[in-house]
């Protein structure tokens, strides 16, 4: 399906005029008809002025941003794009299968939660059967879809929590409205299934012997440390999809990642357990510098000549002194060395 752009149609201001002013002349017709008691006159007066607003159907205003589909008896006709005053067919219907589909999305809800609830009671149904239309223009404005947060296990099979917010468009309004059924449900079912491929090839943090590109080569990418190009490779993920459904993914972006409730707290662990080794192995490589440091310069500077014995109590000293979690407890020896 191609797009056809009505440019033509930006008349609506002139046939406003001109209706208003045929409206007049059907009445000034009637009255003449009357005075002369001219039947003809008269029925064709009642005539027009019993049929003269099928034509006012036919004026559309569109705000900036904005589009309309039109068809006309199920043939697709063209979409009006652009702000401006608008004349189309009168019997033309504008078609919109997403108007009513109301996502966590920018720009999609248009009432508070309390009446959308009382839409969907049976007073809400009785009124829209009465005769309340429904807004079937197309926003062109860039939104906002803030999907559900999903439980999805990464490339180790340990169970993390993310979610994540797309910006798109609508680009293209004929495949948006006539390539799918609802193109609001369609992206956010694309958005759900992009993100479990993507994030089941990433572990959660940096592990060893893990591929994330593909290319055989095991690398250091992760969710945690390459957000952004996780982020990318979804979007990208996502455009694919949406393409034949005239949509633009803009930007994808994780809002957020976390594990799973029943990991949490033993993965909370395992990072406290590889933080205090961390800092451990930092202290004792310090801490033998320090020794080494000391020796030579005491052999150096000649201060006293230790032996191998001497040598590996001092050491043994020094270490439990410079590794130790609490301050030390030095004893002063008053006597000989030896």
């Amino acid at each position: 399906m191609e797009e056809k752009i009505l440019q033509k149609k930006k008349n609506g201001m002139t046939m406003l005029i001109l209706f208003v002013l045929l409206y007049i002349a059907a009445i000034a017709v009637i009255i003449i008809g009357a005075q002369r008691d001219r039947g003809i006159l008269i029925a064709v007066g009642v005539i027009y002025a019993a049929l003269g607003w099928i034509p006012f159907c036919g004026l559309a205003v569109l705000k900036p941003q904005e589009a309309v589909v039109l068809t006309l008896f199920g043939k697709y006709i063209g979409s009006l794009k652009g702000e401006g005053f608008y004349f189309v067919n009168p019997f033309c219907s504008a078609i919109n299968p997403a108007a009513e589909t109301k996502l966590n999305q920018s720009g999609d809800v248009k009432a508070s939660a309390a009446k959308l609830m009382q839409l969907n009671t049976m007073e809400g149904l009785n009124m829209n059967r009465k005769g309340n239309s429904v807004d079937k223009k197309i926003s062109l404005k860039i939104m906002t879809l803030n999907n559900n947060r999903q439980k999805i296990n990464d490339c180790l099979g340990n169970p993390i929590e993310i979610g994540i917010a797309v910006m798109w468009r609508v680009t293209d309004t004929a495949k948006a409205v006539f390539n799918v059924d609802n193109y609001k449900e369609y992206l956010s079912l694309q958005c759900d299934s992009a993100l479990r491929n993507i994030v089941r090839m990433y572990p959660y943090d940096v592990a060893e012997n893990v591929d994330t590109t593909g290319d055989g080569i095991a690398d250091d990418g992760s969710l945690r440390g390459s957000s952004e190009l996780v982020a990318e490779r979804i979007r990208q993920e996502i455009q694919n999809k949406v393409s034949e459904a005239g949509l633009e993914i803009i930007e994808a972006r994780i809002t957020y990642l976390a594990y799973a409730p029943e990991i949490a707290a033993a993965m909370l662990q395992r990072q406290q357990a590889s933080a205090v080794i961390d800092a451990r192995r930092l202290i004792v490589d310090g801490a033998v510098g320090m020794v080494e440091m000391a020796l030579n310069s005491l052999s150096e500077k000649e201060v006293v000549e230790l032996d191998e014995e001497r040598k590996a109590a001092m050491v043994s000293n020094l270490l439990v002194v410079l590794c130790g979690n609490k301050d030390a407890q030095p004893i002063v020896n008053s006597g000989s060395l030896y």
